[in-house]
C-alpha cells in the first residue's frame, strides 16, 4: 500500500481552506485578515515545495493582507 506524502495532502486541504475563508468578511479588517490567512497558507505551501516555508508564509501574509484591503476598498467604491 502506498502512503500519501504531506505535500500530496496539503494541496487539497489548502484549496478547501481557501474556499471556506474566501467567503468571509464584510469589514476592511476582516477582508484583510482573511486575505492574509489565505496568502500565508498559499505562501507556506509554495515555500515548502522550495524548502523555505517560513519565507513563503511571510511573503504570502503580506500579499494576502494587501489584496484583501484593496478588494475591500474596491467593493466600497474607493478604488476603480
Amino acid at each position: 500500500m502506498k502512503t500519501l506524502s504531506l505535500k500530496t495532502l496539503a494541496v487539497p486541504s489548502l484549496l478547501i481552506a481557501t474556499l471556506a475563508i474566501a467567503g468571509c468578511g464584510t469589514t476592511t479588517g476582516s477582508r484583510a485578515g482573511s486575505g492574509a490567512l489565505m496568502g500565508a497558507a498559499g505562501g507556506a505551501l509554495i515555500g515548502s515545495l522550495s524548502a523555505n516555508a517560513g519565507a513563503g508564509a511571510l511573503i504570502g501574509l503580506g500579499v494576502g493582507a494587501l489584496g484583501g484591503y484593496l478588494y475591500d476598498q474596491h467593493r466600497r467604491g474607493n478604488i476603480d
